[in-house]
C-alpha cells in the first residue's frame, strides 16, 4: 500500500496490492493479485494478462493494454503466483504442522465477581488451557443463549495455550438455572456444561486476579546460583510460590512463601 504525489504538484493517490496464493490436503487451489486504486477495485492479473476490475472504467482498460506490453513483469508475476508462493505456504504448513494440529481441552471453572449493584450477581465463567485458540462460550438457561453474555479478551498463557473469561450480569434471584456452555475442537462434540449453584465455585474475584498474576508471572519459579566456597560448589535455592489453596482462597487472600535464602 503506498501513496505518490503525481507530476506538476497534483493531488496524491493511493494505489492497494494484495496477493496470495491457496492450498488444501497439499494441493494448490489458486493465487491471485488485485490492485485497488484510491480505494476502489481497479485490475487484476488472471491467467497470463492484467484485467480491469468490473466498473473501474476506461482508466483500468489503458493501465491493463500498457501492464500487457511487459512480457517480463507479467512472467514474474507469473512465477511467483504459481511457482514461488505455493512452495512458500507448503514449507510454512509443513513447519508449523504440528501447532496447527495440536488440541488441548480446556478447563472451565464458574466464579462470582464485584458485585454490579444491589440485589444483582456478576456470574463468571473461566475457560483455561486451551488450543486452538478459537472457541465457543455461552451463559445459557436451557438452550437458551443469553444476550448478556459479555466476553473478554482471548488471553494466552506462556506454554502457548489461552485463558477466556466470560460474565453476565443477572439479578440473584434468577441465578438458578442459569448455566456456562463451552464448545471448542478438542472436545470432539462434547461441550463443557456447568451449572451455577451445582457444583462449588471456585476462587472469588479477587483471588482470581491474584491467580491470573500468578499464571502471567510463571507462577512456580526457581532461581539457582552456584556460589564456590574452599573448592566447593553449592546451589541455593531461590524463592518459589506455594501451591493455590482454594480454601484459603475463598477467605480472602492465597498466600505466598518464600523459602531459602535470597540468591543475591
Amino acid at each position: 500500500e503506498g501513496g505518490k504525489e503525481g507530476s506538476g504538484g497534483g493531488n496524491p493517490f493511493e494505489l492497494q496490492v494484495s496477493a496470495g496464493c491457496t492450498e488444501q490436503a497439499g494441493k494448490a487451489l489458486g493465487s491471485f493479485l488485485n490492485g485497488a486504486y484510491q480505494g476502489s477495485d481497479f485490475l487484476s492479473f488472471q491467467g497470463n494478462s492484467w484485467k480491469p476490475s468490473p466498473g473501474a472504467g476506461s482508466p483500468a482498460q489503458k493501465a491493463c493494454e500498457v501492464l500487457n506490453n511487459y512480457l517480463d513483469i507479467k512472467e514474474i508475476v507469473q512465477s511467483l503466483l504459481r511457482d514461488t508462493c505455493p512452495r512458500f505456504l507448503a514449507g510454512i504448513l509443513k513447519a508449523g504442522k504440528s501447532e496447527l494440529e495440536r488440541q488441548v481441552k480446556p478447563e472451565a471453572w464458574l466464579s462470582a465477581g464485584p458485585p454490579p449493584g444491589p440485589g444483582r450477581l456478576l456470574l463468571v465463567c473461566h475457560v483455561s488451557g486451551f488450543h486452538p485458540k478459537p472457541v465457543w462460550v455461552m451463559w445459557m438457561r436451557g438452550e437458551q443463549e443469553q444476550r448478556g453474555t459479555r466476553r473478554g479478551d482471548v488471553l494466552p498463557h506462556a506454554d502457548g495455550t489461552w485463558y477466556l473469561r466470560v460474565t453476565l450480569d443477572v439479578a440473584a434471584r434468577e441465578a438458578a438455572g442459569l448455566s456456562c456452555r463451552v464448545r471448542h475442537s478438542s472436545l470432539g462434540g462434547q461441550d463443557i456444561v456447568l451449572h451455577w449453584g451445582e457444583k462449588e465455585l471456585g476462587p472469588s474475584w479477587e483471588t482470581t486476579v491474584l491467580g491470573l498474576l500468578r499464571e502471567v508471572l510463571g507462577g512456580r519459579w526457581e532461581h539457582a546460583a552456584q556460589e564456590d566456597r574452599g573448592g566447593t560448589t553449592q546451589r541455593k535455592k531461590g524463592r518459589e510460590w506455594a501451591p493455590l489453596d482454594f480454601k484459603k482462597w475463598r477467605k480472602g487472600i492465597g498466600v505466598l512463601k518464600r523459602k531459602g535464602r535470597r540468591p543475591w
